[in-house]
């Protein structure tokens, strides 16, 4: 076999680091664009936000969008480097120019906190004022510290009682663990430390006043939970001999009960949820407004102090190694720092450009807020339409809000796919939805309307749909099937 020699040529596509860069920063929702953007300014010091007092005129210019490739791999020495494109004598840099319509005072930017004892603490402090033996009570703060969020134990007694012997070195029975646990279960709320939803709902019962309600109430909690979960309501009234009024009350009992006691207790120190949209949708005049929110257009520029080391490297006439390492240094980071001023300011123009399609192309919606208006509209309508690829669509709308008249959306909300109703025309499976949610919410809660019912009456309407089609609709919008909405 002999050795050979030849040469290939071959075409390929890499994406550059900036349009890496630029593909991460174009899914972040704004908060997390902010955060973002602190770790980039706290890793780049040739970084700088638009907040300074000191306007000198030696300060950046807003560069031009090509930016020369530096690669760490190779050799660049000190002399090759000009210096003067770094440069700028202009007095009023470009960004300082730039329009921001955000103030520090429109709105709380960090995210509050819940502040009071923990949910886990306040049974604890409740669990003090009884008098128990050290063991009973070591036993106790144990399953106090196995009750989760919802206020339930899941794990089984004898697993409890496993780890009370490997961890704490306590010795016991699965009998004394449940003699506790009832005393821990006599803690606020009602039903905290149940083990299941049907100890929870018992639990809660045995605390109230009793009368003949409540009575029926536990009865039929205690003895027929699974006829009650599955509403068999006739049965339920030959087994205790009552009448469909008598049943409808004792139910009405059970309806008032917290399933999640957990969930009641304010001060669990939990993260309140806040969503910031990235866009704000107005109707000025009869037409639509679109406006991005200013944090995600932040005022960015290359930092005052490497443009004075810059000069002083310049000007110095017997130049060191050390100030030789040190402008290379110097060059790595003002690459960076373009590299990411421009990856913001593509993404600014990104994110507008894409709402601003998807504003037009939904604008009968916009403008009335029906969303039976809503056009059918997937990821390639508006990738056409503004000259981008799909990917960067889904990007935009994955994790990014608007602000509309009609409250705050999510923007993958308003794509859909499409169908073809009797009369040949193309309409969006949200308005079907819709329809289908109006006959649900209209229908005979005694008699509730099978899928199969719903599917003739969704073609009556000029919706020829498949009973399997309705059954898939009515699970995205979370309504349970015709046995569990029955009501009395």
């Amino acid at each position: 076999m002999s050795l050979k020699q030849y040469l290939q040529f071959k075409l390929s596509q890499k994406l550059s680091p900036q349009q890496i860069q630029l593909m991460k920063l174009i899914q972040l929702p704004t908060q997390a664009f902010e955060q973002r953007l602190k770790q980039e300014l706290e890793e780049n010091p040739a970084l700088d936000t638009g907040k300074e007092s000191d306007t000198s005129d030696d300060n950046f210019d807003e560069f031009d969008n090509s930016v020369d490739d530096f690669n760490d791999n190779e050799t660049i020495n000190a002399d090759d480097i000009n210096v003067d494109e770094y440069l700028s004598d202009d007095e009023i840099p470009d960004y300082r120019t730039q329009a921001n319509n955000y103030s520090s005072d429109d709105e709380e930017k960090r995210v509050p906190y819940a502040a009071g004892t923990s949910f886990t603490q306040h049974l604890i402090n409740q669990l003090n004022t009884f008098r128990l033996s050290e063991q009973t009570q070591e036993i106790a703060y144990f399953l106090v510290g196995s009750v989760d969020e919802s206020g339930y134990i899941r794990r089984s007694l004898s697993d409890i009682t496993d780890d009370l012997a490997f961890t704490q070195n306590i010795y016991t029975t699965e009998e004394e663990v449940e003699k506790v646990l009832k005393v821990v279960q006599q803690l606020d709320p009602a039903g905290v430390a149940a083990r299941n939803l049907q100890e929870c709902l018992s639990i809660q019962l045995s605390r109230k006043e009793q009368n003949p309600d409540i009575e029926l109430a536990s009865a039929i909690i205690n003895k027929t939970f699974e006829q009650f979960t599955k509403k068999h309501y006739k049965k339920l009234m030959q087994k205790f001999s009552v009448n469909e009024e008598q049943l409808k009350d004792a139910i009405e009992e059970i309806e008032r009960l917290n399933p999640k006691p957990g969930g009641s207790y304010a001060g669990n120190n939990k993260i309140v949820e806040h969503i910031v949209p990235d866009f704000a949708i107005k109707i000025v005049d009869g037409e639509l407004v679109l406006t991005l929110n200013g944090r995600n257009a932040p005022e960015l520029h290359v930092s005052r102090e490497y443009n004075n080391m810059l000069k002083g490297y310049k000007d110095t006439k017997n130049k060191s190694k050390a100030q030789k390492d040190a402008v290379l240094f110097i060059k790595q980071k003002l690459d960076a720092a373009k590299w990411f001023i421009e990856a913001v300011r593509q993404r600014q123009q990104t994110l507008f450009v894409t709402m601003s399609a998807i504003m037009h192309y939904q604008k009968e919606y916009f403008l009335t807020g029906d969303e039976r208006k809503l056009r059918p509209m997937i990821l390639k309508d508006i990738a056409d339409e503004i000259d981008m690829d799909v990917s960067t669509i889904s990007r935009v709308a994955n994790s990014k809000y608007v602000d509309t008249p009609y409250g705050t959306k999510l923007i993958k909300e308003f794509f859909s796919e499409s169908m073809t109703n009797d009369q040949g025309e193309e309409v969006s499976t949200r308005e079907i939805k819709k329809i289908l949610e109006t006959v649900i919410e209209e229908e005979n809660k005694k008699k509730p309307l099978t899928d199969e019912a719903l599917s003739k009456i969704l073609k009556e309407k000029g919706y020829p749909i498949a009973r399997r089609t309705v059954a898939k609709y009515r699970e995205q919008l979370d309504i349970p099937v015709a046995r569990l909405r029955k009501e009395l």
